[in-house]
């Protein structure tokens, strides 16, 4: 198999297992657990519909307990289908179960759909009364994030339509995308591999095969790109139908309402970042090609080892010991959490036919605990990854002391908790490292990195901006959506490089655009703010405050979404509507491509 794919030297690589949840589709304490449910949501709604006004502040709280027990319920059955079907995507029987668990859930659902909307329809100062009650003063943060979607409610019978139909509309769609990309394959060298392994030969230490791999992606890619167009069409459309009914005022509208940003926070992001393209992007990879000996980088070379750097494949257990100790030396609390995914199943580690091709760490509910899914295959990067995800599972565990309905934290903060265990990782081997030409290997790959956090991130973003606005003249042909691809990436990357037709459909395997709408910006807006918390850090360390820090810190993570943003990060002076906040963030990659000038 070509280099990148051996994973003979990795060690043991452990898949999860879900029995924690259920023991499988067909278990009977599944089957019971959603008749009951269907019954006790039945009975919830007799018990409470168009009665909320009515009741008092206790009568209140006791009803969204109620609402919480069987939503975790709803939840939990959802998780697992969802967890089972991102460990192997192509197989038809398993599709089946979730769709089947996705329809199910729906139904019972439905039962339930009026407790929120009249929540939102009790005025102000009603509810201001009940709130008097410390029992229902408890769920505050709940009604907070419930309420601010109160202008944007349309009537019951139509909430109840778009509800049910969700199964048969954006699920269906994202679900087609999930598979047709599963079902993909890629032949490199005699072997027909999926589109994760494919992408991680554009990692080899062999020109050769990253070239390869490249072309092969692009013929692919491009060989479906009409289908991916054509869900892509579907899903903005879709998107751009009920935002009108709903009066979100752009695309992106209704994601910062979700993530409790103001649009002026994101756009300031935006700005910033793409001001700063020509001193961060532009120049390291102006930088990178002159180590390769070049004025310009071919596209498949952006992701490319040094030249020299011998591509030592990094084994499962040094990796977990690489991130646990890195974590300990910040807060043991965070290892010793960190430590419990290692010591139990909750981690799908290696790379397999049908199985989700990213990463991610899914809370599941607080009844139970999170699971992580992998795709290791031994790189720096992959630590970098396990680093990354871990780090959302200690947050997700921390969260669940709040409850069902209150352990979510808006995307924007879920990514700090991320991309703050990614530094800590980073520093860990960069202190231990003294060898110059490691060092700058090592530093160069964490530039990449930032540059794909943060630069990548907003471009992505800028590219949704794009397409969503265009679609609403009509229709996007692949090419057209291809042409906008490329404005985004020449812009954002730089003079450096030589593009390829092979590269214009590389947007199709992007799986945000399709999940989660402008969801992007996250990865960025969690990098920069992670730079001025670990400055922080810094500081707070070099006057012996550092484990002090660290409990702040865990308590910030414990807090989830129930406190805005700018009351959980007011304990370490951060400010994100301080026009210089994220200037001050990309200074730390600025200050590292300046030392890698200088190595």
């Amino acid at each position: 198999m070509p280099d990148s794919l051996n994973h003979a030297d990795l060690g043991e690589l452990p898949a999860w297992d879900l029995s924690d949840l259920y023991a499988g589709p067909d278990c009977p304490a599944l089957a019971a657990d959603l008749t009951q449910a269907e019954a006790d949501a039945a009975a919830f709604a007799e018990r409470y519909q168009g009665k909320l006004a009515g009741l008092s502040g206790a009568e209140l709280a006791q009803a969204i307990a109620d609402y919480e027990k069987l939503d975790e319920v709803l939840s939990k059955v959802m998780s697992f289908a969802g967890l089972l079907y991102a460990s192997n995507m192509a197989d038809p029987n398993i599709g089946r179960f979730y769709q089947g668990m996705s329809e199910r859930v729906t139904g019972i659902s439905v039962h339930l759909l009026f407790f929120t909307l009249e929540i939102n329809r009790l005025e102000d100062a009603a509810l201001e009364a009940k709130l008097a009650s410390p029992a229902l003063a408890a769920y505050s943060p709940f009604l907070r994030d419930t309420r601010i979607f109160r202008p944007h409610q349309l009537s019951d019978e139509l909430e109840k339509l778009l509800h049910e139909k969700y199964v048969a509309g954006r699920a269906a769609w994202t679900r087609l995308f999930d598979e047709h990309l599963a079902d993909l394959r890629f032949p490199v060298r005699g072997e027909e591999l999926t589109s994760a392994q494919a992408l991680n030969l554009l990692s080899s230490t062999d020109p050769v095969i990253r070239k390869e791999a490249a072309q092969v992606l692009g013929e692919v890619l491009g060989k479906n790109q009409r289908t991916f167009a054509h869900i892509m069409n579907t899903l903005i459309k879709d998107k751009e139908i009920e935002d009108r009914w709903r009066h979100y005022a752009n695309p992106w509208s209704s994601r910062n309402l979700a993530n409790q940003v103001e649009d002026e926070v994101v756009d300031a992001l935006l700005s910033s970042v793409r001001a700063a393209y020509p001193r961060l992007s532009h120049r390291y990879y102006a930088l990178k090609a002159k180590w390769f000996g070049q004025d310009k980088l071919d596209y498949w070379d952006r992701n490319a080892p040094l030249p020299g750097d011998d591509d030592q494949k990094i084994p499962w257990n040094e990796a977990k010991r690489i991130v646990r100790d890195a974590y300990a030396r910040f807060s043991p609390r965070m290892a010793e959490i960190g430590q419990e995914f290692f010591d139990n199943p909750w981690i799908d580690v290696p790379p397999r036919p049908g199985k989700n091709p990213g990463a991610f760490a899914h809370p599941v509910v607080p009844s139970a605990h999170p699971y992580l899914l992998l795709n290791y295959m031994g790189r720096t990067r992959d630590v970098m990854t396990l680093a990354h995800e871990l780090g959302h599972g200690v947050h997700q565990y921390l969260c669940r002391e709040q409850g069902h309905l209150q352990a979510s934290t808006p995307l924007t903060l879920a990514e700090t908790a991320s991309v703050f265990g990614e530094m800590l990782t980073f520093r860990g081997l960069l202190d231990a490292t003294t060898d110059p030409k490691k060092r700058k290997a090592l530093l160069a790959g964490k530039v990449e990195d930032m540059i794909n956090t943060v630069v990548r991130q907003i471009a992505f973003y800028q590219f949704e901006r794009k397409l969503h606005t265009e679609r609403r003249e009509g229709e996007l042909s692949a090419e057209r959506i291809a042409d906008i691809w490329m404005e985004v990436q020449t812009e954002s990357l730089g003079p450096a490089f030589r593009w390829e037709d092979s590269y214009r459909p590389y947007w199709t395997y992007i799986g945000h655009f399709v999940h989660s709408p402008f969801y992007v910006y996250a990865y960025a807006f969690g990098d920069c703010l992670v730079n001025s918390l670990y400055a922080a850090y810094q500081e707070a360390a070099a006057k012996g405050e550092g484990a002090a820090f660290a409990d702040k810190y865990m308590q910030m993570l414990s807090a989830a979404g129930t406190l805005h943003h700018t009351d959980l990060l007011a304990p370490f002076g951060l400010d994100l509507k301080d026009p210089s906040f994220w200037n001050k963030g990309l200074g730390l990659l600025d200050s590292f491509i300046t030392e890698l000038e200088g190595l």
